[in-house]
């Protein structure tokens, strides 16, 4: 089985707020304001990268930001694939912390919605062993349809294709049953529980697994300080509890978590073996500030 990863999904400037307290409508509160790279997408491929496992990164930014993150990228052991936006900015999230860590975002997606078929073509698929889809890709008209021909691409040359929801707000905006049959075919879904029970209908855990499971080969649930949980239609297969541990900020933990389970899967590890190491890199990814790994 080829061992490397074909990552789509955005790529975002993260402007991390984490106010000393309630904001103060009309007036001043400080706060700790911090930049970093981020990106469902870009996370994901990052963590991958930091895990030694081959990736390749594609998303569009903009035209004058390129170069740059294309060294960025290197550096951090991803194959950038990067198309340049001569009219749109890269998109920028601003991200605003809650005390217990939870926080709210802010997004403004820039060349990000204007990815396009000819950004993704199917030379990418080359030795590629998965590829790894944002939810963000669906959830505008144009990255939506250059995506969904990639993975017809990837289906026909039998590559394993999964999928990561990624926002429950955008979400609810296109509606359960219009995601569902965008995404229908692939072969794993990394859906936390907020995203499974909009998706399903349903707010009991096996049932969502289940129903999931009847749409997608593998369904793995994120359950946040609850652990992770592996199945498919007839139920969970593997559960695991997370450890307790010092929340800082929980912005890209599931991008962590996500690539944590590749990375170990296309190793060859056995699923109980590669839900430890999603549950561990997510733990990893909330003790520090930003979506990516140090």
């Amino acid at each position: 089985m080829n061992d490397r990863v074909l990552v789509v999904g955005d790529v975002m400037t993260d402007v991390i707020v984490a106010p000393e307290g309630p904001l103060v409508h009309g007036s001043d509160r400080r706060a700790k304001i911090r930049s970093r790279p981020g990106g469902s997408g870009a996370n994901q491929a990052v963590w991958l990268g930091a895990m030694a496992t081959k990736v390749v990164f594609a998303a569009r930014v903009g035209a004058d930001d390129k170069a740059m993150y294309e060294e960025y990228f290197r550096s951090l052991g991803v194959i950038p694939a990067l198309a340049g936006d001569a009219n749109e900015p890269s998109g920028v999230l601003v991200t605003i912390l809650d005390p217990d860590g939870e926080r709210s975002f802010l997004s403004d997606r820039g060349a990000n919605l204007h990815l396009c078929s000819a950004d993704l073509p199917e030379s990418l698929l080359a030795e590629i062993g998965m590829v790894m889809v944002s939810g963000y890709s669906f959830f505008a008209p144009g990255p939506r349809a250059a995506v969904k021909k990639l993975l017809g691409a990837a289906k026909a040359r039998g590559i394993a294709v999964a999928i990561d929801p990624a926002s429950i707000g955008f979400l609810e905006e296109v509606g359960a049953a219009a995601f569902l049959e965008w995404t229908a075919g692939a072969d794993w879904l990394f859906a936390n529980e907020s995203e499974a029970e909009l998706l399903c209908g349903e707010a009991d855990f096996e049932a969502c697994m289940r129903c999931l499971g009847n749409r997608f080969a593998n369904v793995v649930i994120k359950r946040g300080r609850y652990g992770a949980a592996l199945g498919g239609k007839d139920g969970a297969r593997v559960a695991l509890s997370a450890p307790v541990v010092n929340v800082v900020d929980s912005t890209g933990a599931g991008d962590a978590f996500a690539a944590g389970f590749i990375a170990a899967h296309l190793s060859g590890k056995d699923e109980a073996t590669a839900l430890a190491q999603a549950v561990a890199a997510g733990a990893k990814a909330v003790q520090k500030l930003g979506g990516q790994p140090d």
